[in-house]
């Protein structure tokens, strides 16, 4: 019976990833062809799947993963124009820190940064202390999930800010690359995530006056 369910999963899954590419192959035609933008999503499904903690909406997630790695990599070719700053923001596992930058930086420019984030070795899932602490600003991590970091979303980035995860980050030119020095709230107490999330938010807070500033000026 198990297996019997765990094949109807697949056979579910499959359907809705080749729905999804028929989809995002639309919205990216002229750019990327029908088979490469299949093989970006039939690969983050896979990426995805070794670390999911939960299998239930792993399509779903997969298909959006894969349309803002696409997208990412057509910004990076010029092929899609940027029109907000983009920023990415990278820690281990992508499950505190850098969902919790994300969250703030998205929050605070009002929409006005294109933030994208991602972890060297992604949990399973979100952190439980990381939505509490963001819950309690009135920002919802329902629909965030840890991603791996891959090469596209880093050409993409203008910004491209770490947080304790070395060097695992490709260096390209033409790129602000800052460390931020934070502790992970994977060990925490709620008052220590809380102390971190105030840590972090007022990086944040810097970083959004950065990219308002002037260029040049």
């Amino acid at each position: 019976m198990e297996q019997h369910r765990t094949t109807a999963e697949s056979t579910r899954d499959t359907h809705v990833l080749q729905g999804t590419a028929e989809h995002l192959a639309e919205r990216y035609r002229g750019i990327f062809t029908p088979q490469m933008v299949e093989r970006y999503v039939f690969e983050s499904y896979a990426t995805l799947g070794r670390t999911a903690r939960i299998k239930t909406h792993l399509a779903t997630l997969a298909g959006r993963f894969a349309d803002d790695r696409l997208r990412a990599l057509a910004q990076s070719m010029g092929s899609i124009a940027k029109d907000h700053p983009q920023v990415l923001f990278v820690c281990v596992q992508n499950a505190g820190r850098s969902q919790m930058a994300a969250a703030l930086l998205s929050k605070v420019s009002g929409g006005q940064v294109e933030v994208r984030s991602a972890g060297s070795l992604p949990a399973g899932q979100i952190h439980p202390l990381a939505e509490d602490v963001l819950r309690e600003r009135g920002i919802d991590l329902a629909d965030a999930f840890p991603k791996p970091l891959t090469d596209d979303v880093v050409r993409a980035a203008d910004y491209v800010i770490t947080m304790g995860c070395g060097d695992t980050c490709p260096i390209y030119p033409g790129k602000q690359y800052l460390d931020w020095d934070v502790a992970d709230p994977q060990d925490a107490t709620l008052e220590g995530a809380r102390e971190i999330l105030a840590d972090i938010e007022a990086r944040v807070h810097a970083l959004w006056e950065r990219l308002q500033a002037p260029q040049g000026g």
